[in-house]
């Protein structure tokens, strides 16, 4: 599911779907934060790649990393000094 702000995607045959609607839609007790972040985490889980994340999602590189530390934790372990 791609959901859409006017700001981001100002198309008028594909007009961006407002925030009541898509709470109308979304089971009891989910979120449309909620959502996002588990499309991000779903992201991380397929590409690995914090860039991708980044761009596709206008994170910032730190949580990116959280992200793809969450899906790939043994790319993120500490290495011993």
């Amino acid at each position: 599911m791609l959901i859409q702000s006017v700001v981001q995607h100002p198309d008028p045959d594909y007009p961006a779907v407002h925030r009541i609607t898509m709470q109308k839609v979304l089971l009891k007790g989910q979120t449309l934060d909620r959502l996002r972040q588990d499309r991000i985490l779903d992201e991380a889980f397929t590409t690995g790649d914090a860039l991708t994340l980044m761009r596709l999602f206008g994170i910032t590189e730190a949580t990116a990393m959280r992200y793809v530390g969450t899906a790939y934790p043994e790319r993120t372990a500490k290495l011993p000094r």
